[in-house]
């Protein structure tokens, strides 16, 4: 009998074509890049066929044949991984192991108070928390190591089933003398002339906050190029009180108390889309997708009242 591809061999593959880089495929697997190569070779040896063109030097080209198998692959371990699912929703519902990714501006504002209420609510799940960068959780998702994803729309979320569950503002922070501050709300044209402090590549934030301020038309930031650029929201808050510069941050952010006895005022922002949509997202045809459905009331923060983005 013909050997099959094992389960790993395809997320090796199903990470490559998603992400054609192997030191980011081997990450999102969680092994090393030698690892992966490995397993990638392997494959093309037991299936007797070449799945990279490695003629085009260090980039990553699929041959049409390999394109073909990591569709198929796709298929495969989502059909494989359903085995596991629909065993674990059989036993009852709200058991078993629950693996949960969030992101970094979502993440310390709301998992600690929710897997307190989950656990008290659901005892018989066993919950995981992976806190990372949106496009890393969806990647985690997708290769089946994730269950469910909370994070905030728009977002890369192609391919899932999304649950929006309530409107987080965006609300400017500047310094308290600010001229800015004298305002009650902020015209996000005001903002056009100001330096932004922006969150580093990867968050999510981050291009919301560009997309935002790009609506006044003729917004850069200073003299064309991003100066600061960080990797939390604390530092952000910090920067913004040291006067480097002003920052959009979620509502979440605030009103969890991240600005401290710092001297800073928020402000809200008009004349534009100034909010995100905290969601959920989930594969396709999942069988436990009653039970995430059924989870997203206590997902909820209590001071957030405001409904889905439309």
């Amino acid at each position: 009998m013909t050997p099959l591809p094992s389960a790993q061999q395809l997320r090796y593959l199903i990470a490559l074509a998603d992400l054609r880089h192997f030191g980011r495929a081997a990450q999102a697997c969680a092994v090393t890049q030698s690892t992966l190569s490995a397993g990638i070779l392997a494959l093309e040896r037991q299936l007797d066929i070449q799945l990279l063109d490695r003629k085009v030097g260090k980039r990553v080209v699929f041959t049409p044949i390999g394109d073909e198998v990591a569709a198929r692959a796709r298929h495969a371990l989502e059909s494989l991984q359903a085995v596991q699912d629909v065993a674990d929703a059989s036993r009852a519902p709200m058991t078993g192991l629950l693996r949960i990714g969030v992101i970094p501006t979502i993440g310390p504002f709301v998992a600690p108070g929710l897997v307190a209420r989950l656990r008290r609510q659901f005892p018989q799940i066993r919950l995981s928390v992976n806190e990372d960068l949106t496009g890393n959780v969806m990647d985690k998702l997708v290769l089946g190591r994730l269950d469910l994803v909370l994070l905030a729309m728009p977002c890369p979320c192609e391919g899932t089933e999304t649950l929006p569950l309530w409107r987080d503002e965006f609300m400017l922070v500047l310094p308290a003398r600010h001229p800015l501050a004298a305002l009650n709300a902020v015209p996000v044209e005001q903002i056009g002339t100001e330096r932004m402090i922006l969150l580093e590549d990867g968050h999510c934030l981050r291009d919301q906050t560009l997309a935002l301020c790009r609506q006044e038309r003729g917004w850069s930031t200073a003299d064309g190029e991003e100066e600061f650029v960080v990797t939390s929201l604390y530092t952000l808050v910090d920067m913004v009180a040291d006067g480097l510069g002003l920052a959009l941050l979620p509502r979440l952010a605030v009103e969890s108390g991240i600005l401290r006895d710092l001297p800073l005022v928020v402000r809200p922002v008009t004349g534009c889309r100034a909010w995100r949509t905290i969601g959920l997202a989930w594969r396709p045809h999942a069988p436990r997708a009653a039970d995430f459905r059924l989870l997203a009331p206590h997902i909820r923060p209590p001071a957030i009242v405001a409904p889905p983005a439309d």
